[in-house]
């Protein structure tokens, strides 16, 4: 399970507002692709429709005219609600998938209206890491209140390993895609010797100070509770065979805030 830096000052409030180097155009092809794969029916569909968006995503962010416009690009923090209780952990863990994919950096806090998630990154890459995690929370969110145990202590342990299951195997797929993009790009992306894009990896460095300017010292969570393991892998395999969020999820009840 990933580690997570916890932020124990008072928060930050996010700006919400679209600021010009975000292409507005671009977020909202991803969101209506992610809506539309969690609409549809038809698995084969839905595998299309997230496919794409994971794709357009990567390819966005190689493509050199869209390299050359991120140079006004603006480093912000957008705040992410986690809710109280036993599934914080695991939807931490997810956006934490997604956000590194879009060299993003995260932090929480815990507040009196629950745990915050502070979200730090370029702000061209802010919208779209909170359109995909909402996306792929909601749709693992419908899957887990089908699971079952004998009792609602097991139940609510299994379906916490199914998050965190469902969330290391989003942060593989995220980066097989990433990989694919770079791979296959018209364009030569010069890459270091993990295979990760040497533009996209300095980016990081500048998130990661302006993280430590923005917040400070930050210290490093204690490990979550150990994972059950049929929990956990049926929850990496269903973002495996669903890819981010691919396969229709019936029934739209909600664990709720726990």
């Amino acid at each position: 399970m990933p580690k997570s830096n916890e932020h124990t000052s008072p928060p930050v409030r996010g700006d919400r507002c679209i600021p010009p180097s975000v292409d507005r155009s671009l977020v909202d092809r991803v969101r209506k692709l992610m809506d539309k794969a969690s609409a549809t029916a038809n698995i084969h569909e839905a595998d299309a429709f997230s496919r794409k968006a994971a794709e357009l995503i990567a390819r966005h962010r190689i493509d050199p005219a869209s390299l050359a416009q991120q140079r006004d690009d603006s480093l912000a923090v957008r705040e992410i609600p986690l809710g109280r209780g036993a599934y914080v952990r695991a939807r931490l863990a997810l956006l934490m998938a997604v956000a590194d994919a879009h060299e993003a950096r995260v932090v929480f806090a815990a507040t009196p209206t629950g745990t915050v998630a502070y979200l730090a990154g370029y702000s061209s890459d802010l919208e779209l890491v909170e359109v995909m995690y909402t996306s792929l929370h909601a749709q693992a969110a419908l899957r887990m209140s089908a699971e079952r145990r004998a009792t609602s202590a097991a139940t609510q342990r299994y379906r916490r390993s199914f998050l965190f299951g469902y969330a290391d195997q989003v942060a593989k797929s995220l980066d097989d895609v990433r990989r694919v993009a770079e791979a296959t790009s018209p364009s030569e992306v010069a890459v270091d010797d993990s295979g990760r894009s040497l533009v996209h990896l300095e980016r990081g460095r500048r998130v990661d100070e302006f993280l430590h300017q923005r917040f400070g010292r930050v210290r490093t969570a204690k490990g979550s509770a150990g994972a059950e393991v049929g929990g956990w892998s049926a929850g990496s395999a269903a973002a495996e065979r669903a890819d981010l969020g691919r396969q229709r999820l019936y029934g739209r009840r909600s664990l709720g805030p726990g």
